[in-house]
């Protein structure tokens, strides 16, 4: 008996645009997706400096629409979209019943009972099935959008004044977390002032075959300002610098939102029930039994995925993501620790190679935009 075959990886419309530009192709929840061009250091200091492309076609696109579209996903996630203005946004999460994290999520409002749900690509499919199961009581659809759509974000100081040129949104009453129909590169889109890197940033939604078209207005009109084509190597780096999440490091089903600083998403005071409420509304109760931190290693070594972290008093912890910040120039990490050990100022110890290396709690995030 042979074993069953890989199933075969998705490719974004893009794919043979990042073959032409050298870039080498990875495996990424399930797709084919481009890890770096020229190197993970320039695309990550081009987007701290000026401007980075990125393809994000691999992200899920789930729009829910209907006259009870609102209420619907108010009780499949942990936060309120009835309460966004047409045309914003919210950072979100799906739980289960037992308070832990399906996926972490965007949620737009795009019309009166229509919405645009963000999910991370490894996870899509999953959420789908849930938020289908979730919202088959109410007067709801879920039009999973997922392969029928191109995401390409451009991020840094020059986003701005690089995508102007390209669209008829007016960018600059287009506020953080928000998102306006429109034309970019004479393709019909949706762009949205989110991003993933801890700078001013827009990720442009269009039709699946019209990517490569986006991608390619915007790689000219940024050219002059020197933004690079990006990887998800620099994503990587550029989110940890943020102090952002990771489904999979930071966040997952034996993770719950308070565990993770990130409470303030859940809505308890929302009316009506939600999955996961009474497991949720018990840890705010019963407290958490870990909590993440940033640390910045003061030792020699770099804190890696998996690490061990104790502490003085004996308490047990371990790194979920870790790197030498391009940026800051120094050793950064997320970890997460007993929650007595998790103030910042503390000063802990993590296990690099078989030795200890010193490494102090510090508030995240690790770098903040000038003026952000």
């Amino acid at each position: 008996m042979t074993e069953a075959a890989a199933e075969p990886l998705h490719e974004t419309a893009l794919v043979d645009l990042h073959r032409s530009l050298g870039a080498r192709l990875i495996e990424f929840g399930g797709w084919l997706m481009p890890v770096q061009y020229s190197g993970i250091l320039d695309e990550h200091r081009a987007v701290r400096q000026r401007a980075g492309l990125f393809d994000l076609s691999h992200m899920g696109e789930l729009f829910v629409e209907g006259p009870g579209a609102g209420d619907a996903l108010a009780a499949a996630l942990v936060s309120d979209p009835r309460k966004l203005t047409i045309g914003r946004a919210q950072y979100s999460m799906i739980c289960a019943d037992d308070g832990g994290i399906v996926d972490d999520l965007i949620v737009y409002r795009l019309g009166v009972e229509r919405f645009l749900v963000v999910a991370n690509a490894g996870n899509a499919a999953v959420v789908s099935d849930a938020l289908t199961e979730r919202i088959a009581g109410w007067d709801a659809l879920l039009d999973d959008r997922s392969l029928a759509t191109s995401l390409v974000a451009i991020q840094g100081p020059a986003a701005a004044a690089i995508l102007a040129t390209l669209t008829d949104v007016d960018l600059r009453s287009l506020r953080y977390y928000a998102i306006a129909e429109g034309m970019v590169g004479g393709v019909p889109s949706l762009v949205a002032r989110t991003g993933y890197t801890g700078e001013d940033g827009f990720e442009v939604f269009t039709d699946w075959g019209r990517g490569p078209e986006v991608w390619a207005a915007l790689a000219s009109a940024g050219s002059a300002a020197g933004a690079l084509p990006c990887g998800l190597g620099a994503r990587d780096t550029l989110r940890l610098e943020a102090g952002m999440p990771l489904y999979g490091n930071e966040l997952d089903r034996g993770t719950n939102p308070y565990e993770a600083g990130l409470g303030r998403v859940v809505k308890l005071e929302k009316p009506g029930d939600f999955v996961g409420r009474e497991a949720l509304e018990r840890a705010t109760r019963e407290g958490i039994s870990r909590r993440l931190v940033g640390l910045t290693v003061t030792g020699r070594g770099i804190a890696r995925h998996g690490y061990p972290v104790r502490s003085h008093a004996g308490g047990i912890g371990v790194v979920t993501s870790g790197t030498q910040s391009p940026t800051l120039g120094r050793a950064i990490a997320m970890a997460y620790v007993n929650p007595a050990d998790g103030e910042p100022g503390t000063i802990l110890e993590v296990e690099v190679r078989d030795q200890g290396v010193a490494a102090e709690v510090v508030a995240m995030p690790f770098y903040r935009r000038p003026g952000g």
